[in-house]
C-alpha cells in the first residue's frame, strides 16, 4: 500500500509538472506573437463608467514601446484610469520570466474556447500577486485577463480582436476594477446626481468601474520617440 501511494503521488507530481510545462510553452508562444510589435501608436475612443465621476467619452491616443513603456492621452489631458493601476496593455499582463504557469481548466469567452492559465510570480517583490489569463490557443490571443496586485486591487480586461489580431493587438479593450480601490487622478472632481450627498461616496465606491477603449487604427513598428512617455 505504501509503495502504491508513493507511486500515485509521484505520478500526480509528474502530471502537474507536465501541465506546468505545457502552459509555459503556451505563454511563450503568446509572448512571441506580441513581441512582433516593437512599438505602436493607436487612435480610438474612450468611454468611462464610474459611478461617482461624470467623464464624457472622448478620443484617445495610445503609445507603446518595448519593453514596457505605455502612455494613454485623452482629449483634455486628463487620465481617468485608476492611479497606479495596471495599464490597458496586454504586454504588461504577460510575465516573460520569474513566474510559474499553472493549468486551471478551460472556459468559453464570447463563444471562443480558451485555456485558463494562472501565472504566479516567483519574485516576492513583484507588484503582481496573480494573473489569470484566458487564452485562445488556436489563435494565440488572450481573450480575458484578471490581475491581482498588492496595492491596487484586482483588475479585469476583456479583449476583442479584429484586423490587428495577427499582432495580438485588440480592437476593443474593456477594463474593469473595483471602485473602492480607485484613487482619483489629478484634475478629476466628484460629481453627484441630484439628491445624492457626498456621504454617499462610500456606497458608490463599492461598485464596479469600467473603462472601454475602442481602437480605430494602429501604426505599428514605425517608431515612437521616448519623449512621448515623459
Amino acid at each position: 500500500m505504501k509503495n502504491f501511494l508513493i507511486a500515485l503521488f509521484s505520478f500526480l507530481g509528474l502530471q502537474s509538472a507536465v501541465f506546468s510545462q505545457d502552459m509555459t510553452a503556451l505563454i511563450n508562444k503568446v509572448s512571441a506573437k506580441l513581441n512582433q510589435v516593437n512599438d505602436y501608436t493607436a487612435e480610438g475612443s474612450l468611454k468611462t463608467d464610474v459611478s461617482f465621476i461624470k467623464a464624457p467619452s472622448g478620443k484617445v491616443k495610445v503609445y507603446f514601446k518595448k519593453p514596457d513603456k505605455f502612455k494613454l492621452k485623452k482629449d483634455g489631458g486628463i487620465s481617468i484610469l485608476p492611479k497606479g493601476g495596471v495599464s490597458i496593455n496586454m504586454n504588461s499582463m504577460i510575465m516573460t520570466n520569474n513566474y510559474v504557469a499553472l493549468a486551471a481548466g478551460e472556459s468559453t469567452i464570447d463563444g471562443v474556447k480558451t485555456k485558463i492559465v494562472k501565472l504566479l510570480p516567483t519574485d516576492e517583490n513583484s507588484e503582481i500577486v496573480l494573473s489569470t489569463l484566458y487564452i485562445d490557443e488556436a489563435n494565440l490571443l488572450v481573450r480575458k485577463a484578471v490581475t491581482t496586485t498588492k496595492e491596487n486591487g484586482t483588475y479585469e480586461m476583456g479583449l476583442t480582436y479584429g484586423k490587428y489580431s495577427n499582432y495580438g493587438l485588440p480592437d476593443k479593450v474593456v477594463f474593469s476594477f473595483n471602485t473602492k480601490d480607485y484613487k482619483l487622478p489629478k484634475g478629476i472632481t466628484l460629481e453627484f446626481d441630484e439628491g445624492e450627498k457626498s456621504s454617499d461616496l462610500d456606497k458608490l465606491k463599492n461598485k464596479k468601474g469600467k473603462v472601454e477603449i475602442t481602437y480605430t487604427s494602429y501604426t505599428i513598428n514605425k517608431g515612437v520617440d521616448d519623449s512621448v512617455f515623459k
